[in-house]
């Protein structure tokens, strides 16, 4: 078995990084994700490069590292979406398949009678999703969007960075990323609706909105007291102590979330003292008092190094951890034993394999699956042409000669 989704077909319009992840998350489970590129261009994130993945002789490929983290589980099918005979090709894809998956700014795909209201009527039963930046409503509906500027808009960069420092952005795409799990989550949502009805619906993900969204603790402290919270570099709005701690020789991560914890802490760290001071003996005291509970604990931990912090605390079940750099990350044994690192095949690599990142979905009954790499531009065009449109070889050379594919 493929997955849960087996069967499924995904006519996959999205590129760059939200809507491809969303796609990725879908292929993973099992559907099977037609991706759609421009002839000769294809998705932008194929020229988001160097780094390039390796080739055989471990020298740089044609294939960006970016584009094969988020591709994988795809057909590659190019296709000219401005001219006729593409549209007719599409819509005949689109016939074929369960779900359309886009994100183009608000308007555009009906410049080429494939947005939601030229199809609906036509497709009943299909579920279309678009990510964008700001939705399909609004006054911002047109605009477009990138992750920085939704970062900044949404208000995580405000909360990001050191007190008197610059706002500062999360240091991966999150804006993009997150977009693309709640669209894979209403995606599914609209999947099991699709199962019971028969009826379609479409799937509206703002990336504004997402970020809104998954302010979380933070947008509700604003929301209980109508006051901007400040940044606080590392340190947590809510919780003290829960931030990084200087050390010895460097630096860990301390998440002290409750009482009975911090009291293990202080016997741990030899500061048992703290425990009869109305400043430090109560969660809500080490709040208020943030900046003494701070400069404290950060000059008794500087006396001993990471490594002693982090065996003695584990020991005494204080949340603790290293601050990784990424090879200790993927060197890391409980990374390992959760194979979140996979290799598969891939055109460009040859016998060498690409390493990828893998799903963390993991499902006992119906495991994820890795079938393909990620695609070459165009790789399956005529493949799935064939398989799906019933065109041969010559047809599709014969579009391919007139620029349609």
């Amino acid at each position: 078995m493929k997955g849960p989704l087996e069967g499924l077909v995904v006519f996959d319009l999205t590129r760059i990084l939200a809507g491809p992840s969303c796609t990725q998350i879908l292929g993973d489970l099992g559907a099977e994700i037609i991706k759609i590129e421009r002839p000769k261009v294809g998705d932008d994130t194929r020229n988001f490069a160097p780094p390039y993945m390796p080739d055989e002789e471990g020298k740089d490929s044609s294939e960006s590292a970016y584009f094969v983290g988020t591709n994988r589980n795809k057909r590659s099918v190019t296709l000219n979406l401005s001219d006729p005979e593409g549209q007719a090709i599409a819509k005949r894809l689109i016939a074929k398949s369960d779900i359309l998956a886009e994100n183009f700014k608000t308007g555009t795909l009906d410049k080429y009678g494939l947005g939601y209201r030229d199809l609906k009527d036509e497709f009943p039963r299909l579920i279309y999703c678009s990510v964008t930046g700001f939705g399909h409503t609004g006054p911002y509906a047109p605009r477009p969007a990138y992750d920085a500027l939704i970062q900044a808009m949404g208000g995580v960069m405000s909360l990001t960075g050191e007190p008197e420092g610059e706002p500062m952005k999360v240091g991966v795409s999150i804006a993009d990323l997150m977009s693309g799990m709640y669209a894979g989550i209403g995606v599914l949502a609209a999947v099991r609706h699709q199962e019971k009805t028969g009826q379609g619906q479409h799937v509206d993900i703002s990336m504004l909105d997402s970020h809104v969204a998954w302010l979380a603790n933070q947008g509700m402290n604003y929301l209980a007291t109508g006051e901007n919270p400040e940044r606080l570099g590392n340190q947590h709005p809510n919780i003290v102590p829960y931030q990084v701690m200087p050390s010895s020789d460097g630096y860990f991560v301390l998440s002290v979330a409750n009482d009975p914890t911090f009291e293990r802490f202080c016997k741990a760290g030899g500061c048992e003292h703290l425990l009869a001071d109305e400043r430090f003996n109560t969660a809500v005291a080490r709040v208020r008092n943030r900046n003494v509970v701070t400069d404290t604990l950060n000059e008794i931990t500087r006396g001993k190094p990471t490594a002693w912090w982090i065996e003695t605390l584990e020991n005494n079940k204080v949340g603790c951890g290293k601050i990784n750099t990424l090879k200790e990350v993927f060197d890391d044994p409980q990374v390992k034993a959760r194979e979140m690192v996979i290799e598969m095949d891939h055109p460009a690599a040859g016998s060498r394999k690409a390493k990828v990142i893998a799903s963390p979905l993991k499902l006992s009954g119906t495991p994820v699956s890795y079938r393909r790499a990620a695609p070459l531009l165009g790789q399956h065009t005529e493949e799935v042409l064939g398989e799906y449109l019933g065109l041969s070889g010559a047809d599709v050379a014969a579009l391919r000669e007139k620029g349609v594919v």
